[in-house]
């Protein structure tokens, strides 16, 4: 099961326009709750509880929020290419520009962890981020996430 199993092109936000790493969790926060059919601070605090853990920035100008969330309800993927790069605490120092927020039900844990590690092993390809970069529409991104990751440097 990889992550386009739960990404559509109704999943992809091109060009979001937010000033920091907190606005840019907030509004997917905002778009998760709406497809959970959950209150945005419910969502909200989840993502923040796991990125106070640490910073879920990959380097590279990628980071993906990711978040257990009570319940059962199907797993939520969202991908937002942002207009300009924000600081993300990554390590490499990188602002990031491609966020992928993962929000799973805790009731069904299987897929988590292997969704998470294909979904970095595909963001590690530097062609995929630059492509991810240039795509000019939200099937592009799906199409390019949906390919399998092609083994390379860390």
């Amino acid at each position: 099961m990889g992550i386009t199993d739960h990404l559509s092109a109704a999943d992809v936000i091109l060009g979001l326009d937010v000033p920091t790493k907190s606005a840019v969790l907030q509004r997917l926060a905002t778009e998760a709750a709406q497809r959970l059919g959950r209150p945005e601070a419910e969502v909200l605090d989840a993502i923040e509880s796991r990125e106070r853990l640490g910073s879920t920035a990959l380097g590279r100008g990628v980071a993906l929020p990711h978040a257990r969330m009570e319940g059962d309800a199907p797993p939520v993927v969202l991908f937002a290419r942002l207009r300009h790069a924000v600081e993300f605490e990554a390590r490499d120092e990188e602002p990031v520009d491609l966020v992928i927020l993962v929000l799973w039900p805790d009731e069904s844990p299987e897929g988590f962890l292997p969704m998470l590690s294909d979904t970095c092993r595909s963001l590690r390809d530097a062609q995929i981020l630059r492509r991810l970069r240039a795509a000019a529409a939200p099937e592009e991104i799906v199409a390019l996430l949906a390919a399998p990751a092609t083994p390379g440097p860390v």
